[in-house]
């Protein structure tokens, strides 16, 4: 198979687990290349697994969420670039529901998990240094009344005829930093006509790592004319401090409530996760994160995941 980069489906209208996205190469081998550190975070099963490129760097890569990440934040070791993923499926052994907001799922959840997250980097010696993005994957099935403009496409080929060269409906985003004026509405940096070329999308996070860390040509033609976020960040000095903690407690799932959920038919994304392609590479590296928690409780001192 070519070699084509990442911020891309393959240019495939189809989402399978066979349609060649594990065989990508990926902004975490431009942060190697440069000498970056990054980690994924994750609960159960991560998807960011399912990328071939991303197999050698699971033992020392991927971290157990609620193992590492507040110890890693608090101690000032989080990466340059870290990436948190939800949990996905209901754990009868943690007694715990689903946290990624997915439908049918109670999003009380996922709001903690937020909260969670913005906690932990808050109180972090690195918080005046720290860009937080939360972003969703997809709009949730609300009704959007804005038509979707044209787009930059990513490349071909387009097996399916559809060149990618219009944006999909649109997702909600908020950036955290000390650095935002508080309140903004961030909108994309005029051109010389007053009037943005592009609105921001996924490829702006890429983007924001290209031009943050000089991670060397765009990944893609649609990440090239992404703008970036930095634009954002329009305070002199990190004079936002912004609220202490978020108070936002997770809702208590019961025993008889996981169970339920695990007897519920898997929608469109834990099915998909299932598939022998995604569920293999996922599920080593949950062991892998067990391993390490188990080891840290035995020898706390050395409670960490391997530096990056």
């Amino acid at each position: 198979m070519p070699e084509r980069p990442a911020a891309t489906s393959t240019t495939s209208v189809r989402i399978f687990p066979t349609d060649g996205r594990g065989f990508l190469p990926t902004i975490f081998r431009r942060l190697d290349r440069r000498g970056y550190s990054w980690r994924v975070y994750f609960h159960d099963l991560p998807q960011a697994a399912t990328l071939i490129d991303l197999w050698p760097k699971i033992p020392t890569r991927f971290c157990l969420y609620d193992a590492e990440f507040e110890r890693h934040a608090l101690s000032g070791r989080l990466p340059n670039y870290s990436f948190v993923e939800p949990r996905y499926y209901p754990s009868r052994w943690e007694q715990s529901l689903p946290n990624d907001q997915h439908p049918p799922h109670d999003v009380r959840h996922g709001d903690s998990l937020i909260a969670k997250v913005y906690n932990a980097v808050r109180a972090a010696p690195t918080w005046e240094r720290t860009l937080l993005v939360i972003v969703y994957d997809e709009h949730g099935g609300c009704f959007d009344h804005a038509p979707p403009p044209a787009a930059v496409s990513p490349g071909g080929p387009y097996p399916d005829g559809f060149r990618f060269d219009r944006y999909g409906v649109r997702v909600p985003a908020v950036i955290v930093s000390p650095f935002i004026k508080p309140g903004s509405i961030v909108r994309p940096g005029a051109e010389a006509d007053g009037e943005p070329a592009y609105p921001f999308d996924h490829g702006s996070i890429q983007a924001t790592l290209h031009k943050l860390f000089d991670l060397g040509p765009p990944l893609t033609p649609r990440v090239a004319a992404a703008p970036d976020l930095l634009s954002a960040l329009t305070l002199a000095a990190p004079e936002n401090g912004g609220p202490e903690s978020i108070a936002a407690e997770e809702p208590r799932a019961s025993r008889e409530e996981v169970r339920a959920y695990a007897r519920r038919p898997h929608n469109h994304h834990q099915a998909n996760l299932r598939s022998p392609a995604q569920l293999l590479p996922g599920a080593a590296a949950h062991v892998v994160g067990q391993i390490r928690r188990l080891g840290a409780k035995a020898t706390p001192s050395r409670s960490r995941c391997p530096p990056p």
